[in-house]
């Protein structure tokens, strides 16, 4: 079954390749960024260019997350088009780099807006209609930082990739009565094939930076970075996450996962999340709210 899906921060990484990924699936991918028209402009003309060379339905829209008229705007025109969305992959997110004492609030806030408000804005349009049709998914790329391995240097955007899982979590028990599933995908680190530490943000408070860097050991952010990638196998494969959305999307209702972890690092996330899964589980038992766990048969 052909299926409607929108996917936020879709420019580039992980965002363009699951938008791929789902319209080679056979469904149509919506690849939502900020910019169509001025710095994106490239990346829409070369989804377009990658769209007509593939035969399949994949195209680009205007979708900024901090911005609740563009979030509107994005979401109408594809009711409009389609009359539902079917999927929606809530992947936006922005990465920063640096002492966590050198970020200013404003930044702290700036990438909570993003990471953790962006996808409440998205839920808060997108939703509606899910309730309405009794179905839809919502998967949620989270990070494998959540509960694995946390290196320094990575606070900020950590604290936010934990907000926004401890967001899916709940969302996923409080819409399985509505009969609309969740599904969170947990990459763990890829240090190539992803522009996330490219593109990262790096601390406002240029003196608190330049204070740490003159207290730690010569090199030592540098060296932080090289030891990260040293944990990431070679043959590590970024398009990996793509590949785990499609197989969710094209699970039977009901059978799709709550989490799927992705972590060539193999930073302790899988069976830490294993644990932690398995422990909300049992406390919905215990309070007699099993049913929690499954969605409720489409209306």
């Amino acid at each position: 079954m052909s299926l409607i899906a929108l996917v936020t921060g879709a420019s580039s990484g992980f965002g363009q390749m699951i938008a791929r990924d789902l319209a080679h699936a056979g469904h149509t991918a919506y690849a939502s960024m900020r910019g169509t028209t001025g710095k994106n402009a490239g990346n829409v003309a070369d989804n377009a260019a990658y769209a007509a060379e593939h035969g399949i339905e994949l195209a680009s829209i205007e979708l900024d997350v901090q911005d609740e008229a563009s979030i509107h705007a994005a979401i109408e025109a594809i009711i409009a088009k389609h009359g539902r969305i079917d999927v929606l992959v809530q992947n936006a997110g922005h990465m920063v780099y640096g002492p966590s004492e050198a970020f200013t609030p404003e930044q702290l806030a700036e990438l909570y807006d993003i990471n953790v408000l962006g996808t409440q804005r998205v839920n808060r349009a997108v939703l509606p209609h899910m309730r309405a049709a009794g179905r839809g998914l919502v998967i949620w790329i989270s990070s494998s930082s959540v509960a694995g391995g946390v290196p320094p240097l990575l606070g900020p955007y950590f604290a936010a990739k934990a907000g926004m899982d401890a967001m899916a979590v709940c969302y996923a028990k409080e819409l399985s009565l509505l009969g609309i599933e969740t599904s969170i995908v947990v990459p763990g680190a890829f240090t190539s094939g992803t522009n996330h530490f490219a593109h990262s943000g790096s601390p406002a408070d240029k003196a608190v930076e330049q204070a740490y860097a003159q207290s730690y050991p010569a090199g030592f952010s540098d060296d932080l970075l090289k030891a990260l990638a040293t944990t990431v196998p070679d043959n590590a494969d970024p398009a990996a996450v793509g590949r785990a959305v499609v197989d969710i999307v094209g699970r039977p209702y009901g059978e799709r996962p709550l989490r799927v972890v992705i972590d060539p690092a193999s930073d302790g996330s899988e069976v830490s999340f294993a644990v932690i899964d398995r422990v909300r589980s049992e406390f919905l038992y215990r309070i007699g709210h099993a049913d929690l766990l499954h969605p409720k048969a489409a209306i």
